[in-house]
């Protein structure tokens, strides 16, 4: 199964992924650092050009760029902690979710490839990635995932 699946869209935790986890199927996992939010590279006052598939969604406007930016600050705190990139930290959650989810990262770049890599290699404590999933859950994320018409047309 594909779906989308980050720190910052956690809704198949509700109702896929325990049937997937009954079925025995692996979720591979696209947009995995929330259209590159998660990896740390976005600031208050980013833009994005009309041509950017981000400056349509709402999570991405202004106000609501400024309040998420909320849980990059806890990544950051988390990739400096462990010696590592906030988009590692990101992926790294992912891989401590469940063995049997693959997140897809979408690079263009070589070093980011390298980069997405080593999320392999960071290991978190259990109570490490209790703390880290107590301090997400803290966050409400803002502005819907979609603008409205592609939210009606994929039903969430």
């Amino acid at each position: 199964m594909q779906n989308e699946y980050s720190l910052w869209w956690r809704n198949p935790e509700q109702e896929l992924m325990p049937v997937l986890e009954e079925l025995n199927i692996g979720l591979v996992v696209f947009s995995p650092l929330g259209r590159g939010f998660l990896a740390g590279k976005f600031s208050q006052g980013t833009t994005f050009d009309e041509s950017d598939f981000r400056s349509k969604l709402p999570r991405f406007k202004q106000e609501n760029l400024e309040a998420n930016l909320a849980i990059v600050e806890i990544i950051k705190k988390i990739s400096y902690q462990k010696n590592a990139t906030p988009a590692q930290i990101a992926l790294s959650w992912l891989l401590n979710q469940k063995p049997w989810i693959v997140p897809i990262p979408g690079t263009t770049k070589l070093d980011r490839l390298l980069e997405n890599l080593k999320a392999a290699d960071i290991e978190f404590t259990s109570e490490e990635f209790e703390n880290f999933n107590r301090l997400i859950s803290k966050i409400k994320i803002s502005g819907d995932r979609y603008p409205q018409e592609l939210q009606e047309m994929i039903g969430r």
